[in-house]
């Protein structure tokens, strides 16, 4: 299958994202949208990413625009950068997906691009290159050390004073920096795991191996949590002292409460503990960070001074308003980010005197799962989801032993709810060859239960 935009950038196999394809998209990006006079540009540690990279900095320098080489840092740290200097970014990264694939993320000034953007692009695919004045390539170190730096400004130097926190390392982009970090908020962090080979760890849809081996870290080790990201880091993992993941979204609702938020943008896939939470308005959205973006601005536009944050079900978390840390002001940051959900919840916990387990168990007891099966066709998952919204016999039959339905949601796919109170979500993924499985329910083991049902039942259909 041929790169193509996906809920998050431009996705394709490494041997499709060829150097006349990545210098047709980076000129059409140039084309079609601002960049203020330069683009940043940073890259994963996938062992493609570093050869597209330099494919991407020679085609932006090549068409008079200056570009600022960022080097390998997660993308909310080059986001971060770029808008701080009121210039364009280009990640390249496949964030969790594996490394036979990749991809590139684009940013202009205000942030990450819009589906309109995308559209913009495509139409611009195809320019022959300009033949401007070569620009200048400029190394730019400091944008890892400032996004660090923005941490440790706004929590202190003792917010997770007294945790022994496990940093589970794998090939993350992050993997430095959230030693570093947690160190200066004053915890002491165990390294795990650091990795050499790329490991494609899905925050949101984590493996029976990597749960049982977060675990068994927390009693080997006495951790009082075990913190990593995706590929990229603009995605959270976070577990208990136990080694239980507390899902993204969960973090998420916890952080948006913690720093004070009003208002939550959030796909339609997240938990609905968040509407019984106290917040002024929940905005549910389609799946992708395009989406939750698009809400916010929608709630600034008509309240500039709106508490207002967003976030995903895989833990990014986009921060729309000065926000209020233990030590001083975090500034907006409209992108997914991976620290600030990690750090807000551990710090609450630790102003509370209570353990993170403590925190989850006070919210409203609903609870989520989610999984995937891989190697299924965008096209096939479509037609399938297609076939059930249409035909109700159909849908009736595949969800025979769930009961009655109480409501369909079709704003991303096909959510069912049922008088029972759980919930089914079936999606084709935006971004790889997957099809998507998620559910709520009352207990957690329900709600893997009903993952791990009709994850079988799916395979089975689509074998």
């Amino acid at each position: 299958m041929a790169p193509k935009f996906g809920t998050s950038g431009l996705r394709g196999l490494v041997v499709e994202l060829t150097a006349e394809l990545v210098s047709d998209y980076t000129r059409a990006f140039l084309a079609a949208c601002p960049t203020g006079g330069a683009v940043h540009v940073g890259w994963d540690l996938r062992p493609s990413s570093p050869d597209i990279a330099a494919v991407v900095m020679q085609t932006i320098a090549a068409e008079g625009v200056a570009v600022m080489n960022c080097g390998a840092l997660p993308t909310p740290a080059l986001a971060l950068d770029a808008m701080a200097a009121g210039h364009a970014a280009v990640m390249i990264t496949g964030s969790h997906i594996p490394a036979d694939r990749n991809g590139l993320k684009f940013y202009v000034p205000s942030g990450e691009i819009s589906k309109a953007d995308e559209e913009g692009i495509n139409a611009n695919l195809g320019r022959a290159a300009s033949g401007a004045i070569p620009a200048p390539i400029v190394e730019a170190p400091a944008a890892l050390p400032a996004y660090v730096e923005r941490y440790k400004d706004g929590f202190g130097t003792s917010a997770l004073a007294g945790l022994k926190i496990g940093v589970y390392q794998h090939s993350s982009v992050a993997r430095g920096a959230m030693v570093e970090v947690v160190e200066g908020l004053g915890a002491e962090a165990v390294i795990l795991a650091p990795s050499d080979v790329f490991i494609p760890v899905d925050t949101e849809a984590l493996d029976a191996e990597t749960r049982a081996m977060l675990s068994g870290w927390c009693s080997e080790h006495g951790l009082d949590a075990v913190i990593s990201t995706d590929g990229d880091a603009d995605r959270p993992m976070v577990a208990d002292a136990t080694g239980r993941i507390v899902p993204g979204d969960v973090l998420g609702a916890l952080s948006a409460k913690t720093l004070g938020a009003k208002v939550i943008c959030t796909p339609v896939s997240s938990n609905t503990l968040v509407q019984e939470m106290g917040f002024d308005k929940v905005v549910s959205t389609k799946i992708g960070s395009p989406f939750v973006i698009a809400a916010m601005e929608a709630e600034l536009a008509a309240d500039p001074a709106a508490a207002v944050v967003g976030y995903e079900a895989n833990g990014g978390f986009l921060l729309g308003f000065a926000a209020s840390g233990p030590a001083g002001k975090l500034a907006p940051l409209m992108t997914r980010d991976c620290l600030l959900p990690i750090l807000t919840p551990l710090a609450a916990a630790v102003a509370e005197g209570k353990t993170l387990a403590d925190l989850v168990a006070a919210l409203p007891p609903r609870f989520t799962a989610a999984d995937r099966i891989a190697g299924i066709e965008t096209d096939v998952s479509k037609a399938f989801i297609a076939r059930l919204t249409e035909d109700a016999s159909a849908r009736a039959g595949f969800f025979a032993d769930m009961g009655s339905e109480e409501a369909v949601d079709l704003t991303d796919g096909l959510r069912l709810r049922f008088e029972s109170g759980d919930v089914v979500h079936l999606r084709p993924s935006g971004n790889a060859p997957e099809f998507r499985c998620y559910a709520e329910a009352a207990t957690s083991g329900r709600a893997e239960e009903l993952v791990t049902g009709y994850l079988g039942k799916l395979g089975r259909e689509l074998a």
